[in-house]
């Protein structure tokens, strides 16, 4: 059963915090979780499209397997609140720096400034164009063995090839089932040595052009091929071209580049998620391409960790220097005192 949330104070935007998190799912949450209990002023702002919806249920994720993506995310967004922090539905538009903070303007003209930024914006999966694939997403079509063998397992499984990592899927999705087709869909041309691995593994090839997915009673019955034939399958797998959600970025002039796996495209950063743009850090997909759930929500935990570590250093530095410049007055009043 998905959590009901009560709407509260903490659904209203302020107009300025220690940190907005743009992107609401198990990054940002797990991110503003850990800036909250530190006690920090945060605010979540999410456009509510995140990528798992389609999904049943969340998989690979320690004391959570199985839940829904709505039940989980409405689970932290309650978290998060209970430590007073802000959780608001809205688009971000533009994030802009603003001194040596961040503006960050929503859809409908809002503005909020923030004086860091951890971006979670997540992916948007890229399918090859076939008739009948899109519709099937995240239910007999899937992409990540990890994330759905299990549920997938003695099936009758399908692979289209999308790029040089599909040979790869297929040997992977060997693992959940004996009974595997790879469909190279004039993508891909194996070499000798992945034929003969696939061979081995006893996976059938079946050459030439996919047509469309043939789909009965809501349910996913086989690939059309361009010559008619049709190749019973019960589950499509399909490598998509992840390329992340980086538009909020564009005008801090951060934009992605190609993954070096060939999987798509990221924004970089290092492995605490800071980016080359002071004061703002980057978690879950939209860095991490392949990272599920459960990676996704420790690098925002670790990237609000390293936001709180970089807020306290500035605020010592400030007030080191406060404590110095009043140091020094003092010494310059007792002189005075003195005639010296």
């Amino acid at each position: 059963m998905v959590a009901v949330e009560v709407v509260t104070v903490t659904d209203q935007l302020g107009d300025g915090y220690d940190v907005v998190v743009v992107g609401g799912g198990a990054a940002g949450l797990s991110g503003a979780l850990m800036l909250a209990r530190a006690r920090r002023s945060v605010a979540v702002i999410d456009a509510g499209a995140p990528r798992n919806a389609p999904a049943e249920g969340v998989h690979g994720l320690l004391g959570r397997d199985g839940m829904p993506p709505a039940e989980l995310l409405a689970r932290g967004r309650a978290e998060v609140r209970g430590y007073g922090g802000h959780v608001v539905t809205g688009e971000v538009d533009t994030a802009s720096r603003d001194g040596d903070g961040f503006l960050v303007t929503l859809a409908d003209g809002r503005v909020v400034r923030a004086r860091r930024l951890l971006v979670t914006t997540g992916l948007v999966d890229e399918l090859p164009d076939v008739p009948g694939l899109a519709g099937r997403w995240g239910r007999d079509v899937v992409h990540c063995p990890y994330c759905h063998g299990w549920e997938v397992r003695d099936r009758a499984v399908g692979v289209l090839a999308t790029g040089p990592m599909s040979v790869h899927q297929v040997l992977m999705f060997r693992q959940w089932s004996a009974d595997l087709v790879f469909f190279p869909n004039d993508v891909v041309t194996p070499t000798d040595e992945e034929a003969e691995q696939l061979a081995a593994r006893g996976i059938r090839v079946v050459p030439g052009e996919v047509a469309a997915l043939e789909v009965v009673d809501d349910r996913l019955a086989g690939v059309r091929m361009a010559d008619g034939a049709l190749v019973e399958r019960a589950v499509l797998a399909v490598g998509s071209r992840m390329v992340a959600r980086s538009g909020v970025l564009a005008g801090l002039g951060l934009a992605p580049v190609p993954h070096p796996s060939g999987v798509g495209e990221h924004v970089p950063a290092d492995p605490t998620g800071r980016t080359e743009v002071p004061g703002l850090w980057v978690a879950g997909n939209v860095t991490d391409l392949t990272g599920q759930v459960g990676a996704a929500a420790a690098a925002g935990a670790g990237a609000g960790g390293q936001i709180n570590a970089d807020l306290i250093t500035e605020e010592t530095r400030a007030a080191v220097a406060a404590y110095r410049d009043t140091r020094v007055a003092e010494l310059v009043g007792a002189d005075r005192r003195h005639g010296r």
